[in-house]
């Protein structure tokens, strides 16, 4: 199968956005002014990765797609919240995200924490609920328990944490390995384990997807760490250069922009053999690998 990665994108982006307009309460639900900003924060133009590469996932380990599209939906809310909080003044400060005001900047600080939390709140009440059904109880335990997990303070939130403290160190490379893993690598990571474990796959072969999406956790954070030096505003829809002018820990930091494309290079390559032989030559799974490695924004 030869996927054309451009077109199955674009269904997948308008099959998960029309899950999230579905899931989330109306812009003139009470409260009002939370429910309008959270619609802004999530309905802005987002690349939904997290909850297509659950479907792809699911797929691949012979389940049906259909099934992880509310809980894919479910990483997408969490991954919204941490956007959103990540870009507070107390934090990364940004004021761009996805080309439009960050969500403080275009209601206010505020309500922007409130709105994270709501995010992330009901991220958890959507995989508590999906799939439906008494037959499925225990698997959306383990749902929880995995996403939890993930973006816990050994997951995302501590990865979080460890680039704060890192920020204007000297460079470090098992420490930057260790942050992106988790900062972001943790939750796309669970994304992939999250599809395997709802297409039905288990033990070893779980494991495998597992580590599959590990790998491309940190293939997504190496390419948006170049991107940070290579890409424009108008192109990324959010400040370029901001880690290299805070003194952050990035792989051409540390390694320098020529390397850190090796490395990019390099794991794609070996992501695409994992992907291979979790779903066949030429699958979805495949396409993403190459989608994240060549991506522009």
């Amino acid at each position: 199968m030869t996927v054309d990665v451009g077109a199955w994108l674009a269904d997948e982006r308008a099959t998960v956005d029309a899950a999230l307009e579905r899931l989330l309460p109306a812009t003139d639900a009470w409260p009002v002014r939370l429910h309008e900003a959270m619609r802004y924060a999530v309905f802005g133009g987002g690349k939904r990765v997290r909850p297509i590469l659950a479907r792809a996932a699911c797929r691949a380990a012979g389940g049906d797609p259909a099934r992880a599209l509310e809980p894919g939906c479910a990483l997408e809310l969490i991954h919204t919240y941490s956007l959103i909080h990540d870009d507070l003044p107390a934090l990364d400060d940004d004021r761009l995200r996805r080309g439009r005001p960050t969500v403080h900047v275009a209601y206010d600080e505020a309500l922007a924490i409130l709105v994270g939390d709501a995010l992330l709140t009901e991220g958890f009440a959507v995989l508590a609920r999906f799939p439906e059904g008494d037959d499925d109880a225990a698997l959306r335990a383990e749902a929880c328990r995995v996403v939890a997990a993930a973006v816990g303070s050994l997951g995302m939130v501590g990865g979080q944490v460890e680039d704060l403290e890192a920020t204007g160190a000297g460079p470090d490379a098992g420490r930057l390995e260790r942050i992106h893993r988790a900062k972001t690598g943790a939750l796309l990571a669970a994304a992939v384990e999250l599809g395997a474990l709802i297409g039905g796959a288990g033990g070893e072969r779980r494991r495998e997807f597992l580590e599959f999406g590990c790998g491309l956790g940190l293939l997504f954070q190496i390419a948006d760490d170049i991107l940070d030096v290579t890409g424009t505003a108008a192109s990324l829809g959010k400040s370029p250069g901001k880690d290299a002018a805070a003194g952050k820990l990035t792989y051409p930091a540390v390694f320098g922009l020529d390397a850190a494309r090796r490395r990019l290079a390099e794991l794609a390559d070996g992501l695409g053999r994992a992907a291979a032989q979790l779903e066949g030559e030429g699958g979805v799974l495949d396409a993403l690998v190459g989608y994240v490695a060549r991506r522009d924004r």
